[in-house]
């Protein structure tokens, strides 16, 4: 259960690093789909491909290390 937590942080980080330099030169990364956010004046690139596949990627590693 603490693999899928651990995942979860894992996914995001990647998918906001990964993101933010795809879409800083401003592309969209073609299937990665980045896109530009703001909440409450907060603006930042997501990217939902990336963070489900970088979550997998982190769970599948966790589990294999237990």
């Amino acid at each position: 259960m603490f693999a899928f937590f651990k995942a979860v942080a894992l996914g995001a980080i990647f998918s906001f690093v990964i993101s933010l330099v795809v879409g800083h030169s401003g592309s969209t990364g073609g299937a990665a789909n980045v896109h530009h956010y703001t909440i409450e004046g907060f603006k930042f690139y997501w990217s939902w491909v990336l963070f489900l596949a970088g979550g997998g990627l982190a769970f599948a590693i966790l589990l294999m290390l237990e």
